[in-house]
């Protein structure tokens, strides 16, 4: 009785607000026409299903030039903040949080030794660099946490917020720009992913940043994800390249911008992806025999493989790394792994190249604090430590940068590759790298009936935003079957179910399952 008490009143907690919610109608949430045969290719042709997701990759490098004009006035306002001694914040949620985090990473991996300069860039995403690895339920919908963690961060007048979302509605980042508009004379840069009439009628908090005066807006619209309303794929690769460039080549002529993105375009056109295809299938069959990935990488690269490996927990429905404090460890399929560090505290230092930024808000939870973090251990010990609770067989899928040749290494077993970066600079090694393993991911997953068609019908229901989004899958999959049921009884479904339904089954089916029996 207590149990139904409580996610009724969750139910109608979010009916209330359902409508800010309600995102359907965004490009970014639609099916992409061109994958909707994804998850049969990616279980009987994985050579296309690579190829139909790179081609959508592809047009977002196109989308990148013609965005030249704006990330210009981006490269002209970093320029002046960092002249007159402003920093550089960036900030967003989930994916969008990752890739801020990534920047400032690559940024002090440009700037090393320069100690003038590494430390110019502060991101920041909700709920902290914990979030990295395992997001704080809800955190994102609150704007006034943006704000405050904005703040505590020693944001300032005369300092640059960047932020970047790839709906462009997330509460949390919308409180953090407003925030920034009001405390700095420099005027914050929102960057998001799909039409602005669009935003303005499904969110009023959208409508209220698009038509501020005080905020710079750079609207990068990319159209449907490969995988539907996967943001972690094409809207956050452009956001990141975006800013990336504005910030790379901030002291620099701007012609050499417009050579690196043509430079970018070049490489990801002539090279063929369908190298991934026996990783794909190695990878796909060590899970189904039982087995486990340790991801082997270098801090050059860490950053971006654990964004990757880290954003198949709340998208694929998988247990997320697992956490040494935790009395109960339910084993993550992959895990970030640096054989050369010592222990936990070195292997975050190494990946982030600082000091992780953690919080602890008395009424959230400890979730967000420095001990929890260091519980995500990456480094060398690690397969030991994992060895006292977990007797399954492990391999190696290394993925490392080979800095004076510029080139990525891939390797899992008897399985290599070498895959040459010509003239990129290190930024868009990064870029390159993300649409790969986006890509190897994405399938690997579709092997492993992760999704249906391109539908992501093993998201984890844990914000708002993606309450919706289950409830929109669930209406979808019903109608097929000529079954129509109201918006309001499938919230309420949602709501008894997700946090009962385990992580082993579909939430999204589950519901499916549950109304086609009535």
């Amino acid at each position: 009785m207590e149990e139904q008490i409580k996610y009724e009143q969750g139910a109608s907690e979010f009916l209330k607000v359902s409508a800010q919610f309600r995102l359907g109608g965004l490009p970014t949430e639609t099916p992409n026409p061109r994958t909707l045969n994804l998850s049969d290719d990616a279980k009987n042709n994985v050579v296309r299903a690579i190829a139909s997701i790179k081609e959508i990759d592809q047009d977002v490098f196109k989308k990148v030039e013609e965005s030249l004009p704006q990330i210009k006035f981006l490269q002209e306002k970093v320029r002046d903040t960092i002249i007159s001694g402003g920093n550089i914040f960036l900030c967003g949620c989930g994916a969008t949080g990752r890739l801020s985090l990534a920047l400032e990473t690559i940024w002090r991996h440009q700037h090393a030794g320069n100690k003038s300069l590494e430390s110019r860039i502060v991101s920041f995403m909700a709920g902290g660099d914990v979030a990295l690895i395992n997001s704080v339920e809800k955190f994102e919908d609150f704007p006034e946490f943006g704000e405050r963690q904005l703040t505590e961060l020693g944001f300032k007048d005369g300092d640059l917020l960047i932020s970047t979302t790839e709906g462009g509605e997330t509460p949390f980042v919308i409180g953090a720009t407003e925030a920034a508009a009001r405390i700095s004379g420099r005027a914050p840069f929102f960057l998001y992913c799909n039409p602005d009439d669009v935003l303005i009628k499904t969110a009023e908090r959208s409508k209220r940043v698009i038509e501020d005066p005080k905020i710079h807006k750079i609207n990068l619209t990319v159209g449907p994800m490969a995988l539907t309303g996967s943001t972690r794929m094409q809207a956050t690769t452009i956001l990141m390249y975006v800013a990336g460039l504005g910030m790379w080549f901030y002291d620099q002529s701007f012609s050499l911008i417009e050579s690196e993105v043509k430079n970018i375009q070049s490489v990801v056109n002539k090279n063929d992806f369908s190298f991934l295809k026996p990783f794909i299938e190695r990878e796909s069959d060590i899970y189904k025999k039982g087995g486990y990935i340790f991801y082997e990488t270098d801090p050059y690269f860490g950053i971006s493989i654990l964004t990757d490996t880290t954003e198949r927990s709340p998208t694929f429905s998988l247990y997320p790394f697992e956490n040494q404090m935790d009395v109960v460890k339910n084993p993550s399929l992959s895990y970030l792994y640096f054989r050369n560090s010592e222990n936990a505290e070195s292997a975050w230092n190494e990946l982030l190249l600082r000091a992780p930024r953690t919080f602890h808000w008395k009424e959230i939870t400890n979730a967000t604090s420095g001990e929890r973090l260091m519980g995500f251990d990456f480094s060398k010990k690690f397969p030991e430590v994992r060895s006292t609770y977990l007797n399954a067989p492990h391999s190696y899928f290394k993925i490392t940068y080979d800095k004076p040749n510029n080139q990525i290494h891939f390797e899992l077993e008897e399985l290599k590759h070498t895959l040459q970066l010509e003239s990129l600079n290190f930024l868009s090694a990064h870029l390159v790298l993300k649409v790969l393993i986006n890509n190897l991911s994405t399938t690997i997953m579709g092997r492993m009936g992760r999704y249906e068609s391109n539908l992501m019908t093993w998201v984890r229901a844990s914000n708002n935003k993606l309450v919706d989004r289950a409830v929109r899958y669930v209406t979808i999959l019903l109608a097929k079957k000529d079954i129509h049921v109201s918006y309001e009884k499938l919230v309420h479904a949602c709501f008894r179910l997700k946090d009962v339904v385990p992580r082993d089954q579909a939430l999204v089916l589950k519901m499916v399952e549950e109304f086609s029996e009535k």
